[in-house]
């Protein structure tokens, strides 16, 4: 340590930095929590953080403290100080902790405090220095400049916390002064002694720090509320395909959004957002853009001017308040598992109607719910136990303590769940199990269904006789035999043409399929059963499977070395498409080829090329092979992406070619 004072007493610049920053830092200890495989793990690590107030706040990264059950700080002396969190934001990896300073003796020294400095005035090649504690060591310097003002991870969604892309927001000071594992939270100093960023990332030979501007400004939010209000609109915006166009490019539009109700459309151009003139030609202009559109209060009505078509529009709507991406895991010990309530943006991802259920997050294998048959997995949604309806996570605990309270032995439950789109029955004792369920293999006459075996714990669960053979009805896919013939989810089916269906181990999966299988395509067959406590005959005319995946058109495309193929069925279920979606499929993504340079990947919905819908493989391959001869510096690509769609640019090397 005093060598290092001494060379910085050689060089004044340094010396003042230090000497106005160096002490207000503190090394942070953190006890993190996180669910996986079933039950939430702890992990100690550290980071760095810094002082910006004399009662003992301290700003430091998300991922360093966000998560944290228990944080202890070093300051420069030694002094070892407790702290609590007083809120996270994943969006800028930015936390806010209070140091306990009622906790100290009443010799300790007043805690050092740093300042802030005006991000917004530095310039590539100004000094830096770049403090903290790397690798859990005692507070560092290392100098350098400012290399960029405006530095972003170089693929998109590189960089994601609890489900968010940091990079929406953050545009990183990129600088050349070394830092290492635990610098992270520290802070980015100027030759003033200024923070003018809080240390984030390694890219390369360079650091990356949020701008001090953004991390003042949320530090102040979090430490007031505990998080950032922010406002959604459901628009998805990139930067504009050409770049002699001022503008942002509305690249996709969620369903039921605001920006959905106002009736914004994807390849919309954006020229002003609430008076404000906006323009992205680049990635690193989008963060601007983001910074003003989450940062209008929730419920407040924005007035959007642009184009369509080159035809002037402007647009309106309210915004809606933003939630974060993923709620925090809670562990159910008597489950072996971990679950999640849903937020707007999770339950959006999953295209649920409401947030109702606790959905899995983490499942033990050697454990009750892994044991079930079925077993539940993660991205299940419980929705009811023992008939009672699960609303949250918080719900199913109270449930689960109703259960088990007082009891010694593992009790069956039984528990509703969905699927995807399926509806399924298990029971799950609150106790090990060793069985494991088969899954059901698809035959050529076709029913339309997918069924669950009838086991003796489920019939036992459903009030049923111990001897009940047959199956359960777990889904009705739409526009098929089942569903003409009425049979609804839930029906219980015993009987084929008046042959029971001997099925009542988890290892019986196939009988129905293997029953149906005697029978030819265009057959007509009844299945006997019940639907809550009242008997039900189905006749059922059977038809042909649909082609599978394997077995459907495809192409592939060489130049740009991806493949793709026509939609099946099961993609237009379980994607929620419509029976007549048109479309095409990308099977695979060859790495480092140009489709892979441009974004594409394999499970992506191609709606468009340059405009054209291709409808089948074979329009498909003539559009390609039309626009590789023409030699085109760019093939733009439309599509969809779970609920998201975007533009893709497919940019070849012709020469290289």
């Amino acid at each position: 340590m005093s060598s290092c004072f001494s060379q910085i007493k050689q060089n004044p610049v340094l010396n003042n930095a230090v000497n106005s920053v160096y002490q207000a830092i503190v090394r942070i200890e953190v006890v993190s929590e996180r669910g996986a495989s079933g039950r939430m793990m702890k992990s100690r690590a550290t980071g760095s953080g810094v002082i910006v107030n004399k009662e003992g706040m301290v700003i430091t990264n998300h991922h360093v403290a966000g998560k944290a059950t228990r944080i202890t700080c070093r300051l420069h002396n030694g002094e070892e100080i407790m702290a609590d969190l007083l809120g996270a934001d994943p969006m800028t990896d930015l936390a806010v902790l209070q140091l306990r300073i009622k906790d100290r003796s009443m010799e300790a020294t007043p805690l050092a405090v740093a300042n802030f400095g005006n991000s917004d005035m530095v310039k590539v090649g100004d000094v830096c220095f770049a403090m903290g504690s790397p690798a859990g060591l005692s507070q560092s310097v290392t100098r350098g400049i400012i290399s960029n003002i405006a530095m972003i991870s170089p693929s998109q969604n590189s960089f994601r916390l609890d489900g968010e892309n940091v990079g929406e927001l953050v545009r990183w000071l990129g600088h050349d002064a070394i830092i290492f594992p635990g610098n992270s939270g520290g802070p980015l100093v100027n030759a003033k002694g200024r923070i003018i960023g809080i240390n984030e990332v390694g890219i390369g030979s360079l650091g990356g720090a949020i701008p001090a501007n953004l991390a003042k400004s949320v530090s102040r939010e979090l430490a007031k509320r505990g998080y950032v209000a922010r406002s959604w609109t459901g628009m998805e915006c990139q930067p504009m395909l050409n770049n002699e166009e001022k503008g942002i490019l509305v690249a996709g539009v969620i369903t039921g959004s605001p920006a959905d109700e106002a009736e914004i459309k994807p390849g919309d151009v954006i020229n002003k957002y609430n008076g404000i003139e906006v323009s992205a030609r680049i990635p690193e202009d989008l963060p601007i853009f983001n910074q003003l559109s989450y940062g209008m209060p929730a419920s407040k009505k924005v007035i959007i001017q642009g184009k369509r078509d080159g035809k002037s529009m402007t647009w309106n709507f309210i915004t809606r308040r933003r939630e974060s991406a993923f709620a925090k895991e809670r562990e159910l010990k008597s489950w072996s598992l971990t679950a999640r309530d849903f937020t707007l943006m999770s339950s959006l991802e999953a295209q649920r109607e409401n947030k109702l259920g606790a959905q899995v997050h983490s499942v033990n294998r050697g454990g009750p719910s892994a044991s079930a048959k079925p077993s539940l997995v993660p991205g299940d949604v419980i929705v009811e136990v023992n008939g009672k309806p699960v609303r949250s996570v918080k719900n199913l605990i109270n449930l689960t303590h109703e259960i088990v309270r007082g009891k010694n032995e593992p009790i069956p439950t039984l528990v509703r769940f969905e699927r995807e789109l399926a509806e399924l029955l298990t029971v799950v004792k609150l106790g090990p199990e060793t069985e494991r369920n088969q899954p059901v293999q698809a035959w050529k006459p076709w029913v339309g269904i997918s069924t669950q075996v009838l086991t003796r714990d489920l019939s036992l669960a459903l009030g049923l006789p111990l001897t009940t053979r047959g199956i359960r009805i777990a889904q009705v896919f739409p526009d098929t035999p089942a569903k003409q013939a009425g049979i609804k989810s839930g029906d219980l089916i015993f009987r084929i043409d008046g042959q029971i269906i001997q099925a009542h181990r988890v290892e019986d999966a196939e009988v129905f399929g293997n029953m149906v299988k005697e029978y030819r395509t265009d057959a007509t067959i009844q299945l006997s059963g019940m639907r809550k406590d009242r008997k039900m005959d189905f006749n059922v005319t059977l038809n042909k499977r649909p082609v599978p995946p394997n077995e459907l058109p495809k192409f592939e495309e060489e130049t740009f070395e991806f493949t793709v193929r026509e939609l099946s069925f099961a993609d237009r279920v379980n994607e929620r498409l419509d029976l007549n979606q048109s479309g095409l499929i990308i099977e695979n993504v060859e790495p480092a080829g140009w489709a892979a340079l441009a974004g594409l990947r394999q499970g992506d919905l191609l709606l468009s090329v340059l405009d054209e819908k291709p409808n089948s493989v074979g329009d498909f391959e003539s559009t390609m092979n039309s626009l590789i001869n023409q030699k085109l510096d760019r093939i733009i690509f439309f599509v969809r992406r779970g609920i998201h769609t975007l533009f893709l640019e497919l940019e070849p090397d012709w020469d290289q070619q």
